[in-house]
């Protein structure tokens, strides 16, 4: 099976190792991974602050790049879900609708390939310590993915997981709005790490670098010691 790796801004400029990850898992669960390097922001940001017309030649590149592409799938619940997002942007429009669609219906967040796209729920892992797992909203509410990275996790050799209270509440994050609204999303984000601290979990872990550098951030501030680590990192640790 071939897929194209969709890489995210974050993810390329503050953790590259995720990519790496992401490509390694493929590649042991028996897929063909290519990069097409024409890709480039999904164009989200600029999308949520309201700059329409600037987020659609983003958007119109990424259906360039991927225009080939048997399956795309990237690290991240929140950009796919934007790519998800696309034929809404693109209605009506007669010539990137179709192209909107097609890049849709063929775009998946990592674990949502791995598990209801090829049947995979344990993809041979061992990683030793306590883990809780924060579940994005663009990821939860956007994409649907709720139980796949958990099930993931559980069959990761070593871990043991406990769950996360209240864990689909937002951390705060939430691109532009934590720009916008400082002092909520401050809130939002102290009562994450609280519910992250109740755990005494050693890694909190998620699918959203967005989320992970909020969360970990502010635990740093705090002081705690809880390592945060996106779930391909867990997922392709071998020892």
């Amino acid at each position: 099976m071939k897929v194209s790796l969709f890489i995210t801004c974050l993810c390329d400029i503050m953790s590259s190792n995720v990519g790496k990850d992401t490509v390694e898992i493929l590649e042991r669960v028996g897929c063909e991974v290519d990069f097409p390097e024409l890709q480039t922001c999904c164009g989200q940001p600029a999308y949520n602050s309201g700059y329409l017309q600037e987020s659609k030649k983003a958007m119109k590149q990424m259906m360039k790049a991927f225009k080939d592409s048997e399956y795309v799938v990237g690290p991240s619940g929140s950009c796919v879900g934007m790519l998800r997002e696309y034929p809404e942007v693109f209605k009506g429009d007669p010539e990137w609708e179709e192209e909107a669609k097609k890049l849709a219906n063929k775009s998946y967040e990592i674990t949502q390939f791995l598990v209801d796209v090829l049947g995979i729920v344990d993809v041979g892992s061992t990683f030793k310590g306590k883990v809780t797992y924060h579940p994005s909203c663009h990821m939860t509410r956007i994409l649907g993915i709720k139980e796949q990275p958990i099930e993931l996790l559980k069959n990761v050799q070593g871990v043991d997981f406990v769950e996360l209270p209240i864990k689909e509440d937002c951390c705060g994050f939430g691109g532009t709005f934590a720009v916008k609204n400082s002092v909520i999303s401050g809130e939002m984000v102290e009562e994450k790490s609280r519910h992250v601290t109740e755990t005494e979990a050693e890694y909190l872990v998620g699918g959203d670098m967005g989320c992970l550098l909020n969360i970990g951030g502010k635990m740093q501030r705090e002081g705690k010691n809880v390592k945060v680590a996106h779930i391909t990192e867990i997922l392709n640790h071998q020892s």
